[in-house]
């Protein structure tokens, strides 16, 4: 029973390397050494495909997170802090537009003040 504990825990650990494929024939030789029975058989590959998804997913969950976490690190720029072209071309239309807000309202003052000193004269 040791014997089993251990290529259970064995296949377990590297599973998410194998393809159920390769459970199955695995599995099919701890039947025919009668370590396994054959009703549960399907079980046993079923909960260890699984228990490979789940590990492939974490192994993948781990990487992403080191990736990033090496890229911060080299304080490279990331996908979603650069601006686009068409947000930049929006920034420097409203600019523009302040620009020429400003002008006029200044060229507005210019008049009255222009107009309140021929008044006063």
């Amino acid at each position: 029973m040791s014997n089993l504990l251990e290529k259970s825990i064995n296949l377990g650990l590297g599973v998410f390397s194998f393809s159920r494929k390769k459970i199955e024939t695995v599995v099919d030789e701890l039947v025919n050494k009668g370590e396994v029975a054959r009703k549960d058989a399907q079980g046993v590959v079923n909960d260890l495909v699984k228990k490979g998804e789940e590990q492939r997913e974490e192994f993948k969950k781990i990487i992403k997170d080191e990736v990033v976490k090496a890229l911060d690190d080299m304080s490279m720029v990331q996908k979603e802090d650069l601006v686009s072209k068409e947000d930049i071309k929006k920034i420097i239309r409203e600019q523009i537009i302040e620009v020429l807000n400003e002008e006029e309202i200044a060229k507005k003052s210019d008049i009255n003040n222009l107009k309140k000193s021929l008044n006063a004269k």
